[in-house]
């Protein structure tokens, strides 16, 4: 099978191949966001409710810096089972799919070019490792001098996964 068609084939795959490797290294990424939210209660009210908000979710206070009005949370976070079962068999998947366009090309190599498959759980692996880290979510609160209405002004550097939750629980309303 001496065609133009096996060899773009096997460019493809191999395009598709870096493609699916820049995806298992971007799933560990940090996604770190700076946001200000504004709530409509005021600082004394609305600090409890944030300390309870991280409590809950693991995070314990690891600094605070009364000048500025900050508190640091910190927190571990842990690797999802799902996610790395899914990266493994996307990882396998996309080697078995490699192997076969190998094995057609070349067929010298026939069953063998499946050997490579085996490595399909280092993504796995990889994703495993880098995944669980320890988070930190940086707060700084700021009261409106409004006496009428009186609010508040959070400014929050945390993954953009926590932004949304922390600004979706406490009905808190985004800056733009």
């Amino acid at each position: 099978m001496d065609t133009p068609i096996l060899p773009s084939t096997l460019l493809l795959t191999l395009l598709l191949s870096v493609g699916l490797f820049f995806f298992i290294r971007a799933s560990t990424k940090d996604r770190i966001e700076k946001a200000q939210l504004v709530s409509e209660q005021d600082e004394a009210s609305l600090m409890p409710q944030l300390q309870e908000y991280f409590r809950t979710r693991s995070y314990r206070v690891a600094a605070v810096d009364q000048e500025q009005n900050q508190v640091t949370f910190e927190g571990l976070v842990k690797p999802s089972w799902f996610l790395a079962v899914f990266l493994t068999l996307l990882a396998a998947l996309g080697l078995v799919c490699l192997s076969l366009v190998v094995s057609l090309l070349f067929p010298s190599f026939g069953v063998l070019s499946l050997g490579i498959v085996v490595l399909a759980p280092l993504s796995g692996i990889f994703y495993w490792k880098k995944a669980g880290r320890l988070e930190r979510v940086l707060l700084k609160l700021e009261t409106s001098p409004s006496q009428q209405h009186p609010s508040s002004k959070i400014t929050v550097i945390a993954h953009r996964d926590e932004l949304s939750e922390l600004q979706r629980v406490l009905q808190l309303k985004m800056i733009e």
